[in-house]
């Protein structure tokens, strides 16, 4: 699964961005700002990670079961995981 950490512990701004976050195409490991909040593509994930990380107790999940995605939220970053290879929902 590809990954986009989304660095901010704002959920409501989150929530505005994350739409134009998806739609924003990215680089292997580039970095990107929109409206002051910093976003970057971190490469592959394997489900071993999501799993693991969804496991503990201070993590927040949330799933977007119509677009395939998966949304951690720990500390002071979401981090989006994609199904296959790509870089941005379209």
């Amino acid at each position: 699964m590809r990954c986009i950490s989304v660095y901010t512990d704002d959920y409501a701004r989150f929530s505005d961005l994350v739409d134009d976050i998806l739609r924003t195409p990215l680089g292997e490991h580039e970095e990107k700002s929109l409206d002051g909040v910093v976003f970057a593509d971190s490469g592959e994930a394997d489900d071993e990670y999501v799993n693991r990380l969804r496991q503990k107790p201070d993590v927040a999940v949330l799933r977007a079961k119509d677009r395939g995605i998966t949304i951690l939220q720990h500390g002071g970053v979401f981090e989006i995981f994609l199904p296959g290879q790509e870089n941005g929902m379209h």
